[in-house]
């Protein structure tokens, strides 16, 4: 196996990750949310960056990748093409279904807007990985700011399909305060339970809860749940369309004071 990932926190909340492939010296930076953490994990790892990939358009996602192509010249960035005019200084415009080369690896892009309208996630189905930006998070999902919460749930259904053992990295550690907000859902889930007993030792120890893997979000997050009697009941809505109970979950979220 050629393929090491270092995830490391940026900004308050962010998390920057780098993907090196040991075969060939390159090495991509999934997102630029501050150059600082950025250039000292590529410093403390020995890495060169050669590639950016961008997962969508908002500010703490691209804000260091001027600095970064700066230091880095020959830097290629990458991101996606229905974002093109929100995105500056894109070498590489990406859609649904096309292929992107780090090194020897390769990833699919999977096109999964909601949280905005041209946002994408990076596959690199041999390694099992998935670079998922803000569409699914550990224990919770996106705000839909940019289309209706329909969408976002076709989305994250694109990603619940990925293998299970496939290793989501997330942009953000949010991963506490979603598990409280599962609670009020899912009381009940003996695995969510568990888990949110678990995410809340490693965040009191100031420890990441990612990367999370597709079958643990399947087991216990409510937004990828919507088809299950259980959270149905919970929003009072048994037997309705999955996309509607995402929408009510999606709404009760945004509402949540947890």
């Amino acid at each position: 196996m050629t393929t090491s990932v270092h995830q490391f926190l940026c900004l308050t909340d962010n998390y920057g990750v780098l993907v090196h492939d040991s075969k060939t010296g390159k090495t991509a930076a999934i997102d630029a949310p501050e150059a600082g953490p950025i250039l000292a994990a590529l410093e403390e790892k020995g890495w060169t960056l050669t590639d950016l990939l961008i997962t969508h358009h908002h500010a703490d996602h691209i804000q260091a990748a001027p600095d970064l192509k700066a230091r880095f010249p020959e830097l290629q960035i990458v991101g996606p093409a229905k974002e093109a005019s929100r995105i500056p200084g894109l070498d590489t415009l990406v859609r649904e279904g096309d292929f992107v080369r780090v090194g020897s690896l390769e990833a699919q892009v999977i096109e999964t807007p909601g949280h905005t309208l041209g946002q994408v996630a990076y596959y690199f189905g041999e390694d099992e990985l998935v670079f998922c930006g803000d569409t699914l998070f550990s224990l919770g999902c996106g705000r839909a700011f940019e289309a209706p919460p329909a969408v976002l749930w076709s989305s994250l259904l694109k990603l619940a399909n990925l293998p299970g053992e496939t290793q989501a990295y997330c942009g953000h550690e949010y991963t506490l305060g979603n598990a409280r907000f599962a609670l009020t859902i899912e009381p009940g889930n003996p695995i969510l339970a568990d888990r949110a007993e678990r995410v809340a030792r490693l965040r009191a120890e100031d420890r990441p809860t990612l990367p999370t893997t597709i079958a643990a979000e399947l087991a216990a997050n409510p937004f990828l749940r919507a088809e299950e009697p259980s959270v149905q009941a919970a929003v009072g809505m048994p037997g309705a369309d999955p996309a509607a109970v995402f929408a009510e979950l999606r709404g009760r979220k945004d509402r949540f004071k947890g």
